[in-house]
């Protein structure tokens, strides 16, 4: 499966998450760039990532982040 993930790099939080099939791997690669380009007009200092990972799930387990909020992973870095 291929994940298009939307990321707000100053508010710490994923505002996007499209799926795709691996067969749709050039429909994903033309949404990342149409995503791309929009967020670049609108000067949004946006992340946008397109990952393959075997299901959500997994995805999850190798790229946390984009699931968590920052207050969340800075109590699990520090500890807390």
């Amino acid at each position: 499966m291929l994940f298009l993930v939307q990321y707000d790099r100053p508010a710490g939080h994923r505002v996007g998450l499209k799926t795709f099939t691996d067969d749709q791997r050039i429909v994903a690669g033309k949404a990342r760039l149409e995503l791309e380009i929009e967020l670049r007009r609108r000067s949004q200092d946006h992340e946008v990532d397109l990952l393959q990972a075997a299901s959500e799930e997994a995805l999850r387990k190798t790229h946390g982040r984009y699931f968590e909020d920052v207050e969340h992973l800075l109590a699990l870095a520090m500890g807390v």
